[in-house]
């Protein structure tokens, strides 16, 4: 089992903290946050790149710091413990892509708007993720064997992914906005980005803000089978919170870079299914076997990989 000493001293937590909250007032105030256009794919891939990249040099230069400080072994082992935690949660943001966007067609949001309604989606799932976090780093080291929960949890959940694969959840169904809808004035027609409209001095909720519901809720969904995943992987705090908001934050990119071709990635699903029943038997076998971080990101590399591959193989041959 992991160590759960965290290597973040006070000043790395808040220099990290100051960098997200500085990276968000940017796309709010500078790069078009408030202003309502539709993300192009040139886009979207240049601010995925730039939140691989930052990723990448933010491993690199805790990776060099701890060299520094705490010697070359503890630096290895925490450096690749991030870039597996990275990788897992960012290929299972990409579940929530599949989700956004079926919502976002359930209820006809023009592209335009998608772009508001996810960054506010984003900060919530941050503030969220932060506390979830924090909360379970608290709880496996109060308690290590809730890791043997959380492994049986993710075994379930990913036999479940792999039956449910196929199918395509009712949001009329959705119990959030059947008690949205009962509980709160929702107006009608278009109100562009507004959350909320004025109607003869009554406040009413527009359609939209049902969409911001729905996608918050998703994320605390898929939040509750991502932190168990990377807690697999580090159960350093640190490690846990840096590679989980990276993720996050890069999340909005990835949606406009696979919105247009998310079909094209059906068996994605599939691996993601896979990552998670592997790393919910590698928590269940840890008193008899630890599986090393390096095999873990290989293992994980490679289901992902081999679903992506295979999903291009197959929509390719049906499109010719």
């Amino acid at each position: 089992m992991n160590n759960t000493i965290s290597i973040g001293e006070p000043w790395m937590w808040a220099a990290f903290i100051a960098f997200v909250l500085v990276m968000l007032a940017l796309d709010l105030l500078v790069f078009g946050g408030r202003k309502a256009h539709k993300v192009s794919v040139k886009e979207a891939a240049s601010w995925s790149l730039v939140w691989v990249s930052l990723a990448l040099a933010f491993n690199a230069g805790l990776w060099w710091y701890l060299s520094g400080t705490v010697g070359p072994e503890i630096a290895d082992r925490k450096a690749l413990e991030f870039l597996t935690g990275y990788l897992i949660e960012k290929s299972l943001s990409v579940d929530n892509v599949f989700v956004f966007l079926l919502i976002f067609t359930a209820f006809h949001v023009p592209a335009e708007y998608q772009r508001r309604v996810l960054l506010y989606g984003v900060l919530g799932a941050i503030v969220l993720r932060a506390v979830m976090i924090l909360a379970g780093a608290w709880v496996v080291q109060e308690y290590s064997w809730v890791l043997y929960i959380f492994g049986a949890f993710l075994v379930i959940t990913g036999m479940r992914m792999l039956v449910m694969a196929e199918k395509t959840p009712d949001l009329e169904k959705n119990p959030v906005l059947k008690f949205a809808r009962r509980h709160l004035r929702i107006s009608d027609g278009d109100h562009g980005e507004k959350f909320t409209v004025m109607k003869d001095g009554v406040r009413y909720f527009t359609p939209l803000f049902l969409v911001l519901i729905l996608i918050e809720v998703t994320d605390l969904v898929f939040a509750v089978d991502s932190i168990p995943a990377i807690f697999a992987i580090t159960t350093d705090p640190f490690i846990v919170f840096t590679s989980n908001i990276f993720a996050i934050m890069g999340l909005r990119a990835l949606y406009f870079l696979l919105a247009d071709v998310a079909d094209r990635f059906h068996l994605l699903k599939y691996g993601l299914a896979m990552v998670l029943t592997f790393i919910g038997t590698k928590m269940l076998i840890m008193p008899w076997y630890h599986v090393p971080v390096a095999a873990s990101l290989a293992i994980v590399a490679v289901l992902i990989g081999t679903s992506v591959v295979a999903s291009l193989i197959a929509t390719r041959k049906v499109t010719k």
